[in-house]
């Protein structure tokens, strides 16, 4: 992380860990999450943390989720963490959506979420996000949804995400994050940022295009990297790949680079 920072990157860091089915499992993470906010607040970092639903109790029930948000959040929120709420597959997204909205207004904007271009709701989900007051990073989407719900073929995957960026351009006053490793993507947001003065920042996973991500923070974007770590590589490997195939590149680099 430091050397991260030295080179004008930020961190985001998540806990490996998804899809428990206890809550005595989900509250392990979330204490681990609550250590780690502790151990953030003692340096001088420039550093988030992201947590996905399934990792801290949906699965176990909409209130063990909500529940143990609100206690990363309130510690997160006393030391001045940044947390960051993972998007998972189409059947989680209006639980997840609910939970953020009223978490951002309760906590100022500290708290961010993910949506995912590839599905034909985000329009939608984008204009009930415009005014609240959080993050909102937008990618591609790596799950392999139903073609009822989300776009299929990679040209209309792009399409959506151009759409999407330029909206959130025109009508966010901030807090846009370009979670996307595509240079056409990122070029794009550059000319949108000189067309609507609306500030941004691009974030990237851990091990892909590392020189891209050091030359865009030495052009003076806003860089942050999503670092995944701990001991459960073999199950985020698994998943990663069953979810879509085109994920087997960059679990790969993940587990190669940690």
């Amino acid at each position: 992380m430091a050397d991260l920072n030295r080179n004008g990157i930020g961190g985001i860091l998540n806990v490996l860990g998804e899809h428990y089915q206890t809550r005595d499992a989900a509250d392990e993470d979330v204490s681990k999450y609550l250590n780690l906010i502790a151990q953030l607040d003692k340096t001088e970092l420039t550093a988030s943390i992201s947590v996905k639903p399934s990792q801290i109790g949906l699965d176990a029930g909409d209130a063990v989720f909500e529940d143990n948000l609100a206690r990363i959040l309130s510690m997160a929120d006393e030391k001045n963490v940044f947390v960051w709420v993972d998007m998972e597959d189409y059947t989680t997204t209006d639980v997840t959506l609910d939970a953020y909205t009223q978490s951002a207004s309760r906590y100022g904007g500290g708290v961010g979420l993910c949506v995912q271009a590839n599905l034909k709701r985000t329009a939608d989900d984008l204009e009930r996000l415009a005014a609240v007051p959080g993050k909102v990073r937008l990618v591609k989407g790596a799950y392999d949804e139903p073609t009822d719900v989300a776009y299929q073929q990679k040209k209309h995957v792009n399409e959506a995400y151009k759409n999407h960026l330029e909206y959130m351009f025109q009508t966010f006053d901030s807090g846009i994050a370009v979670g996307s490793h595509d240079p056409e993507m990122i070029d794009y947001a550059k000319e949108l940022r000189e067309r609507y003065k609306t500030d941004f920042e691009i974030q990237m996973l851990m091990g892909v295009r590392t020189d891209a991500q050091r030359e865009l923070a030495r052009e003076g974007y806003e860089v942050n990297q999503y670092i995944p770590y701990g001991n459960k590589w073999a199950s985020y490997f698994y998943r990663r790949v069953r979810e879509r195939k085109e994920n087997l590149l960059f679990a790969a680099r993940a587990v190669l680079t940690s």
